[in-house]
């Protein structure tokens, strides 16, 4: 609340915040897809400043909605530039992780298919709430979840890395991202239906 009420008095807008989110999405990308080509030391840090970054997308997430409802700076366009960055941002990140791992080419469709599950997660909370129910947000791999497990899975692949073992984590940490979305899709619809 500090944070955001420091921006809102510095002239920052939402908007700004919310696009602000997708650069940080974009630098933990950037780490991933170079992972790959890089030593196993260096590797260990690109995993690392991919996790580092989660945290600040988070923030800004966490950010524009406050500056938007408690600092009075809400817009027309704000829910399409507090849904849209995300959808957006996960594509970014989870496509990503599917290429961070060396001599796996099917973790490419791993990847885009957990990127796909995410946005669905999002769709069905969005469609619901056009229908006239209310907005399910939800788990079992709601947005922060998703952060959380692919923040660990990226440092357990910097641990990974550096004791020379085989890729994993980040596989289990798509895996798991890809079940638990399944599922979210289910419940929400689920809850939705039974709403209207």
């Amino acid at each position: 609340r500090a944070i955001a009420a420091r921006l809102v008095r510095m002239g920052v807008k939402p908007n700004h915040i919310s696009l602000l989110g997708v650069g940080f999405a974009a630098l933990s990308a950037a780490c991933l897809v170079l992972a790959p080509a890089a030593e196993p030391a260096g590797r260990s840090i690109l995993f690392i400043g991919a996790a580092a970054f989660i945290p600040f997308r988070g923030l800004c997430n966490l950010c524009d909605g406050l500056m938007a409802i408690e600092g009075g700076l809400r817009t027309n366009s704000g829910e399409i530039f507090n849904d849209l960055p995300d959808r957006v941002s996960d594509t970014l990140f989870l496509v990503a992780a599917g290429y961070s791992v060396p001599n796996l080419t099917w973790t490419h469709e791993l990847g885009w298919l957990v990127a796909l599950l995410a946005a669905l997660t999002a769709y069905v909370r969005v469609l619901g709430a056009a229908a006239g129910a209310a907005q399910q947000f939800g788990g079992p791999m709601a947005k922060t979840h998703r952060m959380v497990v692919m923040g660990g899975a990226c440092l357990a692949a910097a641990v990974e890395s550096a004791a020379g073992a085989p890729p994993g984590a980040i596989v289990c940490g798509l895996a798991v991202v890809a079940a638990g979305s399944a599922i979210t899709i289910a419940r929400r619809t689920a809850r939705v239906l039974r709403e209207l």
